[in-house]
């Protein structure tokens, strides 16, 4: 086995997890294998064409638009922590928007991509020998791993609920 630096390693560790999040958000990259999801899934295909009326229908208690911007949220929270931020947060603030109209949903969107951009540059500035640093960056594709996870099983509930309409 060779022995790698605690460089390499640190190098390797990043590579690995801004592909773990580039998958999240943006699907497997072309000609690449998926780590975990279906291929061409993550959270901007989900999102995408979804309708601000879909994005604030609710299902199960909670929106799309409310997970999406918990999502967000929480990333930004999130990379505060790995600057430093030490005040409390208080995350039910993270689920204060539940519904959107058009503009809002796109501006949500939008935000929510400039978020993901931010956090990916900021994996590759974490000192890596900082064991709570490093807890926080899998935390974020653990974290907007199962948020995409959920808003996924909305949008196929509301799937399910307009098929069932067209039949009857």
């Amino acid at each position: 086995m060779e022995n790698n630096t605690s460089e390499e390693r640190n190098s390797a560790f990043i590579i690995a997890l801004e592909y773990l999040l580039t998958e999240t958000f943006e699907g497997s990259p072309p000609g690449k294998p998926s780590a975990f999801l279906d291929r061409g899934i993550g959270f901007f295909s989900t999102l995408g064409n979804l309708s601000s009326t879909a994005a604030s229908s609710y299902i199960n208690g909670t929106t799309i638009s409310a997970h999406t911007e918990h999502a967000k949220f929480y990333l930004d929270r999130l990379m505060e922590f790995i600057d430093g931020r030490r005040d409390p947060v208080n995350w039910e603030d993270s689920w204060l928007i539940e519904t959107v109209d058009n503009d809002e949903w796109q501006a949500l969107k939008l935000s929510l991509k400039e978020t993901y951009l931010r956090a990916k540059n900021k994996l590759s500035e974490i000192d890596y020998s900082d064991n709570v640093k490093v807890g926080m960056a899998i935390g974020m594709i653990a974290h907007t791993a199962y948020h995409l996870g959920a808003i996924r099983q909305m949008v196929k509930a509301l799937e399910s609920s307009v098929s069932s309409l067209e039949e009857d």
